[in-house]
């Protein structure tokens, strides 16, 4: 690590095969809290490359705990988190949401690291158990149209530097590489970036991967579509910069996507907006996210059957369904 952390106080970048190294050396546990540290902290003084990015995913890959659901065609709905607005937990009730609408949804998620509440605590503050078992996961999906994954219980080096993320408090490349990591291989994913360059990145690699992906960004620093400020979606059919005026809905306030100051205010925040009591900023944003998740696996559709089908799927209260029944499944 000494080594590796000299060549990039000297502004030189990793090799695909470096990178791969690191990450296969961490999960082993053989560097200290302090090396990776400084070695998580370099990435937010510059830009990751793509080489770095493929070698650290090819690492998780390759230390990854396989799964196999049955359910090649599910949809992985994450952010990359790190963009520091404590937004409520917009991902996760949009897949509770976007499973309403008969699509399955496999989410691969963890704890927040640098925002009050990840999806994992936001459903273990519901009472649900991680789990491993590949029966109780597929029972999940089969019956509820949701399995979740704690990456930590997939992904070895993931568990390895929670606690050194967990200290730190910022984002740092770990952001960047659970989105990439689902130990399914779903063939669909929704993937929310806190900036364009990831936006980039991610685009490149999951169309090598053979992934259909829409990468989103809002312009104004979010890694999922806000309605704060004009936002990015970029897939296979489509790459636009469109409005909320363009969904019909009105701009919404930062404030207005609060997460809460603890775990167990975001999970009020959440049932509320499941269960149609959110604001209608906290409701609009839910949907939009969902009607380009929709888009993602039945592209044929227009935006507006999309937004239609997320909405419906929302208000009729099937969403909240859909999330009462996976927390029995997994509790």
């Amino acid at each position: 690590m000494k080594e590796i952390l000299n060549k990039m106080f000297e502004h030189q970048n990793l090799t695909r095969g470096e990178a791969r190294e690191v990450l296969l050396n961490t999960a082993a546990g053989r560097y200290n809290d302090a090396q990776l540290s400084a070695f998580m902290t370099v990435f937010l003084m510059r830009a990751i490359t793509l080489d770095e990015l493929a070698g650290f995913r090819d690492a998780l890959l390759e230390l990854r705990t396989p799964l196999d659901l049955g359910c090649p065609d599910a949809i992985d709905i994450v952010g990359t988190g790190g963009d520091g607005k404590n937004t409520f937990n917009i991902s996760t009730a949009t897949c509770f949401v976007v499973a309403a609408t008969g699509i399955p949804v496999v989410k691969h998620g963890n704890y927040g690291a640098s925002s009050v509440s990840g999806a994992s605590n936001v459903l273990e503050e519901h009472g649900v158990k991680f789990t491993a078992d590949s029966g109780r996961l597929r029972r999940s999906l089969e019956e509820s149209g949701v399995a979740y994954l704690h990456a930590p219980f997939f992904s070895p080096a993931l568990k390895t530097v929670a606690p050194v993320r967990k200290a730190l408090g910022v984002r740092n490349f770990f952001n960047m590489l659970g989105p990439m990591v689902n130990p399914t291989l779903p063939r669909y994913q929704l993937l929310g970036v806190y900036n364009l360059k990831l936006l980039r990145l991610y685009r490149y690699i999951t169309e090598r991967e053979g992934i259909d992906c829409t990468v989103i960004h809002s312009l104004d620093g979010y890694d999922e579509i806000s309605l704060t400020a004009p936002f990015k979606v970029a897939s296979k059919e489509r790459e636009a910069v469109l409005t909320p005026a363009d969904l019909g809905m009105e701009k919404a306030q930062p404030e207005e996507l609060s997460g809460g100051e603890t775990v167990k205010e975001a999970a009020k925040i959440f049932d509320n907006v499941l269960e149609g009591r959110g604001s209608e900023a906290q409701r609009n944003c839910v949907v939009a996210n969902a009607a380009f998740a929709i888009l993602t696996v039945r592209p044929e559709l227009t935006l507006a059957d999309a937004l239609g089908m997320a909405r419906e799927a929302l208000e009729s209260g099937r969403a909240s369904e859909v999330f009462r029944k996976f927390v029995t499944l997994n509790s």
